[in-house]
């Protein structure tokens, strides 16, 4: 488990666009512009903590569920690869990752647009939701960031703040692959 990070702290997200197709990966090579420099648009990186902004915020619907919105600050692309490895409260693993969602190609992030994931916190039935012996309500969040290979956490995670009461989490708290659209993300 990755140390909690001192990266940048959660604050309010603007809503981005999304671009959509498969894109080069971090290591592909720089085209170059008229003027033999390389364009903006080469310069990919990995999405982490330090060149974006991250922001939990509990959904009525579905119930029971939280999106996680990541913008773009930095001046290049950047690729959320895999799923949030998120933390809450003083977790000792991350929660699974739910398999059917994910996507046909790695979310790609121009400066200023957005990647979501959906965060199902509990079982949306009520089973256990009032059994503290399989729950509990947790007042900090860490997500980390994969990167090309999707095994390790890369660079600088981030800590959105969660509501000041806090969000119940138990037994049956998954994650969904990072997702280009609001909207695929919180079909899960």
């Amino acid at each position: 488990m990755p140390a909690v990070p001192t990266g940048s702290a959660g604050k309010p997200a603007a809503t981005g666009s999304a671009s959509t197709g498969a894109k080069p990966g971090p290591n592909a090579p720089a085209s170059k512009s008229s003027g033999g420099q390389a364009s903006e648009e080469a310069k990919s990186v990995t999405c982490t903590g330090d060149n974006t902004r991250t922001t939990a915020a509990p959904l009525n619907r579905p119930v029971n569920h939280m999106l996680l919105t990541v913008t773009n600050t930095g001046s290049g692309r950047c690729f959320l690869y895999g799923y949030p490895a998120v933390r809450f409260g003083e977790a000792q693993s991350v929660p699974p990752v739910i398999a059917d969602s994910k996507p046909q190609a790695v979310v790609t992030l121009k400066p200023g647009e957005s990647g979501y994931a959906s965060v199902n916190l509990s079982s949306t039935d009520g089973t256990d939701s009032t059994d503290s012996t399989n729950g509990q309500t947790v007042n900090s969040l860490a997500v980390y960031f994969h990167g090309p290979s999707g095994n390790e956490s890369v660079g600088a995670g981030s800590q959105p703040s969660l509501p000041a009461k806090g969000v119940f989490v138990d037994d049956f708290l998954k994650v969904t692959y990072w997702q280009q659209s609001m909207d695929d993300a919180t079909s899960w």
